[in-house]
């Protein structure tokens, strides 16, 4: 069994391991994807999109950004037990290979102050000519995370959801990981709109908690 990092992942590495089926959302369905943000939220987040607006967020680098910009906005779809976290250890084993390495950041549950299962990844973009393709990091840390939900649940369909940023940017992913204990399992992807830290905020909030609601209900 071949062990991957997530920095190793290409696309071409990921179609050897699972079937990939992608595809771009329509915005519309996006849009649905969103629970309204409470008065104190609000304040929260007009708080925040208040600095950033005076903040030259392409010269930060990329611990700064993350502390300022985007972990804020993880932390306001906090919900009960689900929280916020950074520097998430992942390490999963599929019937033919194994992934592991550490995600950015996830919504996650907390269990004694211990991180679970998550229902949310994050990657930062790193900076950088050489820099690998988020997108696919992402990917391998979305897959570790569905299996290591599967082993708490054995769902035969795993939906995890997934996103990467650039600077500012937010892109997320829905991934639906099926035939998960098979030679080469099933990976569905749906891509969304790219949302802007500060004009897209409140949706990017929006769906965050959107995430973090769907999941408590399952």
């Amino acid at each position: 069994m071949c062990t991957y990092t997530f920095s190793q992942l290409s696309e071409e590495t990921l179609k050897t391991l699972v079937t990939l089926h992608e595809e771009d959302g329509a915005p519309e369905v996006w849009e649905k994807m969103q629970i309204a943000l409470t008065a104190d939220e609000v304040r929260r987040l007009n708080d925040l999109k208040s600095t950033l607006h005076r903040r030259n967020l392409l010269g930060m680098n990329e611990a700064t950004l993350w502390a300022r910009a985007i972990y804020p906005m993880l932390v306001l779809a906090e919900h009960g037990y689900v929280q916020a976290w950074s520097g998430v250890s992942l390490k999963a084993a599929y019937p033919t290979f194994s992934l592991e390495g550490e995600a950015d950041g996830a919504l996650a549950p907390s269990l004694g102050g211990r991180i679970q299962s998550p229902y949310l990844i994050v990657h930062e973009a790193k900076r950088g000519l050489n820099a690998p393709d988020p997108l696919y990091q992402l990917l391998g840390e979305m897959l570790a995370a569905a299996r290591l939900n599967w082993e708490q649940d054995a769902n035969p369909e795993q939906e995890i959801f997934g996103c990467y940023t650039v600077t500012d940017t937010w892109a997320f992913v829905r991934g639906v990981v099926s035939d998960i204990d098979t030679e080469k399992p099933t990976f569905t992807l749906e891509f969304s709109p790219d949302y802007n830290g500060i004009s897209d905020a409140e949706n990017i909030v929006q769906l965050l908690k959107f995430i973090v609601a769907n999941q408590i209900a399952v």
